[in-house]
């Protein structure tokens, strides 16, 4: 039978509304060399024939009559590569914000939910002998170490593309309104019954089933509490529309690096220092907002985590939990902003507690469709309470990629906004960069190009602070 949608991607679809595209993806740049030939034919066929590596990209989604179970993906039997993957072009002289504007276009339309749930834009006329891939998928697919997966399709490890076998994939029979409700019947009638049942299904031993159940309800209390504490913060917390604007902040791995071993132990981890920039980058776009700043000001960040490692084997979907963490805007000095960031996040490890929003929808996966779509887009609309951003983290590969021969520049990840929220900011390190992808409405964030040139005024702040007095005494 169809595989079913596990609660927690169902939950992207469920949260999904007019002015909430449940998006995520990514803004690649390639170097096409200085003649500027680049076959994209030959690179849309190649992507076809490498679809056989991803398969959920050649299925749908299909929802159960009645709302008896939770949606399944099916084979798309009308399943159509060109429309897919398009082609575009940027006006002459093909500029950096003329991408941006295109990307921001391209990120407001939401995907056709009776196809599979992802497009591949190849953008051509872009300065500098440059090719840009924007990609979009719905985050009921994927969460963003997944979304990776979409590499297996474009991208190579050198520059002469590998062979890959002979793709001979015939679409399953597409079952009928009546065999997904029976079926779902009787999944329903061999359902758990418990929070508990659910989780031992799973796990190892009734003993592992309690303790994850017990970290379960322990997000979920962290949820409640961080809800009646929460308090919006008025330039990212508004009114959203359908519309949306992309910033990008090219940055180095290298200086990062050196920052964390620059303030020594308290310097924390390189995701550190990356909230740490985002966090003196949403300070400086505050104040230049006249929004303001006092010295126990914050802003509250979601950060999701991924715990793909910590599950073992290979599972398709979702599989992240998150974090909330303060961001100090309030602290003037940007090496003390960093240790702050740094403790709370050794805090989070040494409890191993993740926060609610994953919490609370693996509980709702526990009741019925109807109940967990209303559960879902409440999450949603309660999300300016919970948190005022979100930041994630997805590090790339180290070397260099290629796609028919062109080099990958870089590579700028979208997350997707929910309700309330002017703007989510993705980062990724890819071949010695960090790359900051700003995903932003268009209407309460015109500015966000400027919250982008921030980010690199942030690193360069933290790069010319003064190392720790026992660094400079040891040295």
């Amino acid at each position: 039978m169809p595989e079913r949608l596990s609660p927690l991607d169902a939950s992207f679809l469920f949260m999904e509304e007019r002015t909430t595209a449940m998006t995520v993806g990514g803004v690649m740049t390639f170097e096409t060399g200085a003649d500027g030939a680049f076959d994209v034919d030959a690179f849309v066929r190649l992507i076809g024939e490498r679809l056989a590596l991803v398969p959920r990209y050649r299925q749908k989604v299909r929802e159960v009559p009645g709302r008896l179970g939770l949606p399944v993906w099916v084979d798309d039997p009308d399943f159509d590569l060109s429309y897919h993957v398009r082609r575009s072009a940027l006006p002459a002289p093909g500029s950096d914000v003329a991408l941006r504007e295109l990307v921001g276009r391209l990120l407001s339309r939401q995907l056709d939910r009776s196809r599979p749930l992802w497009e591949i834009y190849l953008v051509e006329g872009f300065e500098g002998h440059r090719l840009a891939v924007v990609t979009k998928t719905h985050h009921a697919m994927v969460d963003g170490l997944a979304s990776m997966d979409i590499g297996a399709v474009l991208l190579d490890t050198t520059p002469t593309p590998r062979a890959v076998d002979a793709d001979d994939w015939r679409p399953a029979r597409e079952p009928s309104g009546l065999e997904l409700a029976a079926s779902a019947v009787v999944e329903n009638m061999l359902r758990p019954r418990s929070a508990l049942d659910a989780v031992a299904r799973s796990a190892a031993d009734v003993q592992q089933a309690v303790s994850s159940v017990r970290r379960s309800l322990g997000g979920l209390a962290d949820a409640v509490r961080t809800a009646r504490h929460g308090r919006p913060v008025g330039a990212l917390n508004a009114p959203i529309g359908e519309q949306r604007r992309f910033g990008m902040a090219r940055t180095s791995l290298f200086e990062h690096r050196v920052i964390r071993r620059r303030h020594g132990a308290g310097g924390g981890s390189v995701n550190d220092v990356i909230l740490a920039v985002v966090a003196g980058a949403l300070r400086r776009w505050l104040i230049s907002r006249g929004e303001p700043i006092f010295p126990d000001s914050v802003v509250r960040a979601m950060v999701p985590v991924s715990v793909r490692g910590r599950r073992g084997a290979a599972v398709s979907g979702n599989q992240i939990s998150a974090v909330f963490v303060e961001l100090p805007v309030g602290i003037e000095d940007p090496v003390e902003r960093l240790r702050t960031i740094a403790a709370q996040m050794e805090a989070r490890k040494r409890f191993g507690r993740s926060a609610g929003t994953t919490a609370v929808v693996g509980l709702a996966g526990l009741t019925s469709p109807t109940v967990h779509q209303m559960g879902a887009r409440l999450s949603s609309r309660l999300s300016s309470r919970l948190f005022n951003v979100v930041v994630t983290h997805v590090p790339g590969p180290p070397r260099p990629l290629y796609a028919m021969g062109a080099r990958m520049r870089d590579m700028y990840p979208v997350v997707p906004l929910a309700h309330g929220q002017a703007v989510a900011i993705g980062v990724t390190s890819y071949d010695g960069t960090v790359c900051y992808g700003l995903n932003a409405d268009r209407d309460a964030l015109p500015d966000v190009d400027t919250l982008a040139a921030a980010i690199d005024d942030s690193l360069a702040e933290l790069k010319e602070a003064p190392a720790a007095e026992a660094e400079r005494t040891s040295g």
